[in-house]
């Protein structure tokens, strides 16, 4: 995999990646489906992902036994306990392989670290990892306000506009029953709702392909 296509190497060309995987201590991993990749509740060795390849599911389980799906993450996307914001919690995070998945770990004190060579691409990839963060904050945002939507009518809409964004459409990679525990409401009634929002014409679904006719 061409690591300079990952969001953390942006502007970091394939031949300092390659070193960085040195410097980095990076390790490499291949995991079965079914498998846990690590669990952010205990994960004492600080370190960030990058998925080379293969699609998992980040779940938190609170106290009291309760699911909550928090984001899937696929090729090329990152992932770390200094990326989810859960230090601290009683909740148990972990991340779980839908498919076969291989990864990369890179420690996390190595990239924060002072580089001895004052090297451009390990500053550029602080600013790039520090760039990332904040966009989890952002949608860390957006899923709290998704989840205060009173009705499921209410939170399939704004999760649909989320995701079209500026293009007015997305592919719906979730399962309905996946979906469902993404939003937090109940799978039939879901169903029924993504029926007459289509009925109503609020939402044109085509397949796995769903469009906001009011974003055209």
């Amino acid at each position: 995999m061409d690591f300079s296509k990952i969001e953390l190497f942006n502007g970091i060309g394939p031949a300092s990646c390659r070193d960085m995987m040195v410097c980095f201590g990076a390790e490499f991993a291949s995991y079965r489906a079914g498998q846990l990749i690590c669990d952010f509740s205990d994960d004492r060795r600080r370190r960030v992902g990058v998925m080379r390849s293969g699609r998992a599911t980040m779940t938190r389980t609170d106290i009291n036994g309760n699911e909550t799906l928090l984001e899937e993450i696929g090729e090329g996307d990152i992932f770390g306990e200094i990326l989810c914001f859960c230090g601290g919690t009683a909740d148990y995070v972990k991340l779980t392989c839908d498919e076969d998945c291989e990864v990369v770990f890179l420690k996390y004190d190595q990239i924060t670290k002072r580089c001895e060579k004052a090297c451009e691409h390990h500053s550029r990839l602080v600013a790039n990892l520090f760039e990332l963060m904040a966009k989890k904050a952002l949608a860390l945002s957006e899923r709290i306000q998704l989840l205060s939507r009173r009705t499921t009518r209410e939170k399939l809409l704004y999760y649909f506009s989320l995701q079209c964004g500026t293009a007015g459409e997305f592919t719906l990679t979730m399962s309905h029953t996946r979906l469902a525990e993404y939003l937090c409401v109940d799978r039939s009634a879901m169903v029924r709702e993504m029926k007459r929002l289509s009925d109503d014409g609020a939402v044109v679904f085509d397949g796995k392909k769903v469009r906001l006719p009011c974003s055209e």
